[in-house]
């Protein structure tokens, strides 16, 4: 990972900005000029039809993929992320949709996989049970987490349950940006709120939260501001309280491109017919 020493100047709030981002696998265009910025106390979605570039977006900033051409500006400093490991030191937390979850582990176990605490011992370091514990309650208790028990096993948990444990385990780090991919896939209505109220008790911590959804329902109910990604494009970045749904559908399946292509066929002919 690789810093510049000096301060941009990307406006007030802006946590993560992308400028020129492109990607490219072999003669496939993935991505082209991707620009992005995301504000702390934040839900930003980002929106688009498959093959829109949405994932590969995401694993770009993850340190999943590397760009091939643009900027990512992080907290006011240019960076050039070369791994997942590199973000998370960032401050760059990713929860994809897979979860990433061990079934046969415990709440608490899951959470601390690969951080865990130890404390010292007779017998030297040992895992410091108590001491974890303690640290998981309080984490899910701030985020307002319906979870029954640390001590059962993932495997017995709800969907939405399983993606509260999986975003809990992204603050760990205490990241400035946390990205959702698909947060409500396959849940049910009950489910899908209580992941949703989370999503707002992360925005209240103060991160930037960018939330890649299909839900036009779910995008409206907690993002202040879409973007949409088109063909591997940027296709508009809309307000929530000043946009209505059928204008951002518009700017997903092109029926907005395709408007302003028949205002142009319309004006050139009767310019034609003028002259």
């Amino acid at each position: 990972m690789t810093v510049t020493p000096a301060p941009l100047d990307v406006g007030a709030g802006t946590v993560l900005k992308l400028q020129g981002i492109s990607k490219r696998f072999g003669a496939v265009q993935a991505l082209k000029n991707i620009e992005l910025d995301v504000r702390a106390g934040e839900v930003m979605a980002l929106v688009g039809d498959n093959g829109a570039g949405k994932s590969t977006l995401v694993k770009t900033i993850a340190g999943v993929y590397t760009a091939d051409d643009g900027t990512m500006v992080f907290d006011g400093r240019e960076v050039r992320v070369g791994s997942p490991a590199e973000a998370q030191q960032l401050g760059i937390a990713t929860v994809f949709q897979d979860l990433a979850l061990c079934d046969n582990l415990d709440v608490v176990a899951n959470l601390y996989l690969g951080r865990e605490l130890t404390a010292p011992s007779a017998r030297g370091r040992l895992l410091d049970e108590v001491e974890m514990e303690r640290q998981s309650w309080e984490l899910l208790r701030q985020l307002s987490a319906k979870i029954p028990s640390v001590r059962i096993p993932v495997a017995s948990l709800s969907g939405g349950q399983r993606q509260t444990v999986a975003i809990a385990r992204s603050l760990l780090g205490k990241p400035k940006v946390v990205m959702l991919d698909e947060p409500t896939a396959a849940l049910g209505v009950a489910q899908t709120a209580e992941v949703l109220n989370l999503v707002e008790r992360l925005r209240e911590r103060g991160l930037a939260v960018i939330l890649i959804s299909h839900n036009m329902a779910d995008v409206m109910a907690v993002a202040d501001r879409v973007a949409v990604l088109r063909l591997g494009r940027n296709n508009g970045v809309f307000v929530v309280s000043e946009t209505r749904t059928q204008d951002i559908i518009a700017a997903i399946t092109g029926a907005t491109d395709n408007a302003v292509s028949e205002r142009a066929a319309r004006r050139s002919r009767e310019e034609g017919s003028a002259s």
